[in-house]
C-alpha cells in the first residue's frame, strides 16, 4: 500500500543516489549522463523504474501523440526530472507540476547536478494533493 512514509523513504533513496552520482562525477556533464547513472544506481538499489516514458496529452477528449517524455518514473509513483543547469527556473517547476497532474502521481523530484551540494541546493521536491490524501504509514 502506498503511504506518505513509503514515498518519503523512496525520496531519501533517490536523493541519496543523486548525491552518490554527484560525488563521483561532479557538475558539468550532460543530463543524459546523469540520467544513465541514476538509472544504474536505482536499479542497483532494487527500485523499479521506467525511463523516458511518454506523457499522454488528452485535449478535449482527443489523445495527442506528442514527444513529451519524463526522465524517470520510480516505483510508478515518483517522477524524477534530471537537470544540469545553472539554476532551476520557474518553467522547470511548472513542467514538473504539469507532469504530476497529467500522470496523476503524488510526488516529483527535480535534481540539478550543476551545483555544489545536491542536498542543500540541487534538488526540489514537490507533492500534489494525492500525497496529502495518502495515509501517513507510521
Amino acid at each position: 500500500m502506498l503511504t506518505q512514509k513509503r514515498l518519503n523513504d523512496l525520496t531519501r533513496s533517490i536523493i541519496g543516489a543523486a548525491i552518490e552520482v554527484h560525488r563521483e562525477l561532479g557538475p558539468g556533464l550532460l543530463e543524459s549522463v546523469y540520467e544513465k547513472c541514476m538509472r544504474y544506481l536505482l536499479i542497483e538499489k532494487g527500485l523499479i523504474m521506467a525511463a523516458q516514458q511518454k506523457v499522454p496529452i488528452i485535449f478535449r477528449g482527443l489523445y495527442l501523440n506528442t514527444d513529451l517524455r519524463l526522465d524517470l518514473l520510480v516505483e510508478d509513483c515518483i517522477i524524477l526530472k534530471i537537470k544540469a543547469v545553472d539554476y532551476l527556473l520557474p518553467v522547470h517547476l511548472a513542467q514538473m507540476l504539469t507532469y504530476l497532474k497529467l500522470l496523476q502521481k503524488p510526488k516529483g523530484i527535480i535534481i540539478n547536478f550543476n551545483c555544489t551540494n545536491i542536498f542543500k541546493e540541487g534538488q526540489k521536491t514537490m507533492v500534489t494533493d494525492l500525497y496529502t490524501r495518502l495515509p501517513n504509514g507510521y
